[in-house]
């Protein structure tokens, strides 16, 4: 082997080692990606309550203590509602506290475009920030650090039961309050059948975790197809009994 050859076998190898330790690193590591975590809410967490995703009383809900707002590059206009994230503090030895806690998502921290993004202004795109509920910030790190960089990826949500459907509206406007999804957790799409139409019709996302449909249902028994981020879809057949009401809650399959 010539002096040019070497060369090159040298720069192919080098480049070689250099991808692998790319991979290993960007890819490999667990799906884990940075960002940066506060608080709000309150030592009992009360002032998480209702939200971006319209989960309303996120006790009664099943969601807890273990929230998180997140900024608009998480939140994507509410269709990351009900994700779950693994979070842990992360570079800051002064603050940090070992282990990590999982947390779903469950209001959008919006962003203050007259602050800085590095003071004050945490929620700014294109950052990547979780505002968590002050009992889950203390799991990770101390009060008095504030704000602390964190490693975090998605997990799968562990729900106990069935996807849960609340209906509201009206006659001509029924919507459909999604929660306790389990599996990816971030509903994407829903359709619904009704008894007597016995025709599945997609749902629009009003907002949050909210899905809508215009049609006349009452006196129909209801089926939902709920698809989450993740591509896969449950059918909860006739979970809705044919003499529902407004204000009810009817709990289906589960991922």
């Amino acid at each position: 082997m010539n002096l040019t050859e070497s060369f090159h076998v040298l720069v192919i190898s080098l480049c070689t080692l250099n991808f692998c330790f790319y991979r290993i690193n960007s890819y490999d590591n667990g799906g884990w990606e940075r960002g940066h975590a506060t608080f709000y809410g309150g030592a009992d967490a009360s002032g998480t309550m209702g939200g971006a995703c319209g989960y309303g009383n996120l006790y009664s809900q099943g969601y807890g203590l273990q929230t998180a707002a997140l900024s608009t590059a998480l939140f994507r206009s509410g269709q990351r509602c009900g994700a779950c994230f693994e979070l842990r503090c992360v570079d800051d030895p002064q603050w940090c506290l070992a282990g990590s806690i999982i947390v779903s998502a469950t209001n959008f921290c919006p962003p203050n475009f007259a602050l800085a993004n590095d003071n004050g202004g945490w929620c700014n795109p294109p950052l990547q920030h979780f505002d968590l509920a002050q009992p889950a910030f203390l799991q990770i790190a101390q009060y008095r650090a504030g704000i602390v960089p964190v490693a975090f990826r998605r997990v799968p949500c562990e729900k106990p039961g069935g996807i849960r459907f609340t209906i509201n509206g009206n006659s001509y406007f029924d919507l459909v309050l999604i929660t306790n999804v389990g599996g990816a957790g971030d509903v994407m799409a829903v359709a619904l059948k009704g008894s007597k139409t016995n025709k599945w019709q997609s749902m629009s996302r009003n907002w949050g975790q909210n899905w809508q449909s215009n049609t006349y249902l009452r006196g129909q028994s209801l089926s939902f197809q709920v698809t989450t981020s993740d591509g896969r879809s449950v059918v909860s057949y006739d979970v809705v009994p044919k003499d529902w009401q407004f204000g009810q809650t009817f709990e289906g399959g589960q991922f």
